[in-house]
C-alpha cells in the first residue's frame, strides 16, 4: 500500500512584528508567559514547538503588530541564550539580532531558597548575578547566593 504524504504546514509570514528564532526547545510557552501572552491586546501570535533545526530542534515564536522592549528581551535571554529576535517591517526582516544576556537582573526570577530574604514579606527586589556557560545559564542570587541553573523558566516572576 502507497502512503499518503503528508502535507507541510505552514505559518505564514508577518506584516509587521517579531519572530523569536532559536528558541531553547520546550520553552515557547515560558516565552509567552514572558510576554504576557494572551490578553486582550495580543495580535496574532504563531508558535512552533519542537521544530527541526540544523543544530536539533528549537521553538519559534512569531507575534503580529509587536516589538519587544530590552527588559523583555533580557528574561527571554534567560531560558533561551541562543535565541534571536528578528523585526518584521513590510514583510521583510528589518533588524535582526541575538539576544544579549545581561550581568544581573532584579525583580525577574524568584529565588528558590525560601528563607532568602527576597523571598520574605520585606521590601526587598529579587537580584541575580548571570553567568552564561555556552548554552546554559547559571543564576546566583545576591542575598542567599543559592544558585539555578535548571528550570529557570519555572522560577520567573
Amino acid at each position: 500500500m502507497e502512503e499518503t504524504p503528508i502535507p507541510e504546514i505552514r505559518v505564514h509570514p508577518i506584516r509587521n512584528g517579531t519572530v523569536i528564532d532559536h528558541i531553547t526547545a520546550g520553552q515557547a510557552l515560558n516565552v509567552l508567559n514572558i510576554l504576557n501572552i494572551p490578553n486582550p491586546s495580543s495580535g496574532v501570535v504563531s508558535v512552533l514547538i519542537n521544530a527541526p533545526s540544523v543544530h536539533g530542534i528549537k521553538d519559534v515564536v512569531k507575534i503580529e503588530g509587536r516589538e519587544l522592549n530590552v527588559e523583555e528581551v533580557d528574561r527571554i535571554s534567560l531560558i533561551a541564550p541562543n535565541a534571536t529576535i528578528n523585526i518584521i517591517r513590510n514583510f521583510e526582516v528589518s533588524e535582526k539580532t541575538h539576544v544579549h544576556i545581561p550581568e544581573k537582573v532584579s525583580g525577574v526570577v524568584k529565588c528558590i531558597n525560601p528563607n532568602c530574604i527576597s523571598n520574605s514579606n520585606e521590601p526587598v527586589t529579587s537580584r541575580f548575578t548571570v553567568k552564561p556557560d555556552g548554552r546554559k545559564i547559571t543564576l546566583r542570587c545576591s542575598y542567599c547566593e543559592r544558585t539555578i541553573s535548571e528550570g529557570i523558566g519555572d522560577h520567573l516572576l
